[in-house]
């Protein structure tokens, strides 16, 4: 299974994702300028990573998701291929509509960056069938961007189909307004899309998915969709 990595003019965390895709898949990921119209042949995941594309001017993420790739991105997405985007690459699939509501300033104010808690709450997907449902994980988050929001009807959407991927939470594992980072609502810190194919989450797996980085929890993830496809 061949990984792509696309980059965009501003992305600073493309390498870390393609060191993460590498390490799992043994074959160094196809790097996808975001000016090209079409992937490269024989990809089976797509990876949006995190960064300040364009500089963030406009809105986070907006004006990336008009690149040319972004096409062939939705166009894969689309027949199932699996899609992840962290961080600017969430507000990317927010943008371009691949994923429901927006993400806004931080309820602080203030830019956040440390490692978080974060509770797994849909383990029945492509992206984290290694993990149990409930289980605790550690994951580090640097935006200024993050507070998720979605309406009401959405929000009991995604609550109801059960396409809420991760949400912040406690040390003793409480999900509470305290334990919210950046004002999310319902502590939400990853989506799906509808068919479970494209997730996008604030935090960074792939800056702890190595024991050398002080951390494992990321590994899982990349782990889990190795697994899960052909």
């Amino acid at each position: 299974m061949k990984a792509a990595v696309i980059v965009f003019p501003g992305s600073n965390c493309d390498r870390d994702l393609a060191v993460a895709f590498r390490d799992v898949t043994g074959e160094a990921p196809a790097m996808v300028w975001h000016r090209e119209t079409s992937l490269p042949d024989g990809i089976g995941i797509v990876g949006v990573p995190g960064g300040f594309s364009y500089g963030d001017y406009l809105r986070s993420g907006a004006m990336a998701a008009r690149s040319p790739i972004m096409r062939a991105v939705a166009e894969a997405a689309g027949r199932g291929m699996p899609v992840i985007g962290i961080c600017n690459g969430f507000q990317i699939l927010t943008e371009a509509g691949l994923l429901p509501g927006a993400l806004m300033r931080n309820a602080g104010l203030l830019f956040i960056c440390r490692d978080v808690a974060l509770e797994v709450d849909n383990a029945q997907s492509a992206f984290t069938s290694a993990y149990a449902a409930g289980e605790g994980v550690t994951f580090p988050v640097a935006h200024h961007d993050g507070n998720y929001f979605a309406d009401d009807e959405v929000l009991d959407r995604l609550e109801g189909e059960g396409r809420v991927a991760f949400r912040y939470c406690g040390a003793t594992g409480a999900v509470t307004d305290e334990a919210n980072p950046n004002g999310s609502r319902n502590n939400i810190a990853g989506v799906y899309n509808e068919t479970g194919t494209v997730l996008g989450l604030m935090p960074h797996p792939e800056r702890l998915a190595d024991a050398a980085l002080s951390g494992t929890d990321g590994a899982k993830m990349f782990a889990s969709l190795v697994e899960a496809l052909p």
